[in-house]
């Protein structure tokens, strides 16, 4: 059997947006792995499973990563459910990451409904949940977007890996109360994409990417909406 390095995976996750054009790559790997490790998840090194399945899933899981916004809305509750239907649809250019967030849940509590194993479906989760803090995901994916996009994911991709305590560091509770946890998740939702969206339109003026101490404070955001949703489900019977 064949092995790959570290170096030959991260390699083919690069290609992603020229294999599948007006699609971006998000957080590069080990940026998905330090997050789910922050906040506590179990099961961290399955982080990167969804951009490791876009080689060959494609479209049908590509536009689960990102929303273009094209007519930079705020993001609201609403805008955040609505997406929801659209999960693993192909040819969705505008993107649907906010309502990917909610349906992979709702596909994860479906599975544990009917007795079978589950947790690939957090995984995913965990990966959009990542996503969801970098800002050019939720700005339009214009020239300024595509020019800078690899170097905004990449910014703390050497080091981060080793220095979880830089995002904990800026991590907060976040609450999703029983018998409203959608509803709750969905205001979280926007809100987080809210904050990562006027960053990215401050970088789109400013001409710049982010700097490490910006990519930490939004990976911070991302690891704490995602140890209030580890930490609801953990406590469901």
């Amino acid at each position: 059997m064949r092995k790959f390095s570290n170096g030959s995976i991260a390699g083919l996750l690069l290609l992603l947006p020229f294999l599948y054009p007006g699609t971006a790559a998000a957080w590069y790997t080990e940026t998905h792995l330090a997050v789910a490790k922050a906040a506590g998840y179990r099961q961290w090194y399955n982080a990167a499973a969804a951009d490791i399945t876009k080689i060959k899933a494609g479209s049908i899981e590509s536009y689960n990563h990102f929303f273009n916004n094209p007519g930079n809305a705020g993001v609201t509750p609403g805008m955040v459910l609505s997406q929801a239907q659209r999960y693993n649809m192909p040819g969705d250019r505008e993107g649907h990451l906010y309502g990917a967030i909610i349906s992979s849940l709702r596909e994860y509590a479906a599975a544990r409904e009917k007795g079978r194993y589950a947790e690939y479906h957090i995984a995913f989760t965990v990966h959009y949940i990542t996503d969801l803090s970098q800002p050019l995901h939720n700005i339009p994916y214009d020239e300024f977007n595509r020019a800078n996009h690899p170097a905004d994911d990449g910014v703390v991709e050497k080091e981060v890996l080793t220095n979880t305590a830089g995002i904990k560091r800026y991590m907060y509770p976040v609450k999703l109360r029983p018998g409203h946890f959608e509803k709750d998740l969905a205001v979280e939702i926007a809100r987080v994409a809210g904050i990562s969206r006027r960053l990215g339109l401050k970088l789109k003026k400013e001409g710049r990417i982010m700097t490490k101490q910006e990519a930490y404070i939004q990976l911070g955001h991302s690891a704490s909406l995602l140890r209030a949703v580890l930490q609801y489900h953990s406590h469901k019977p």
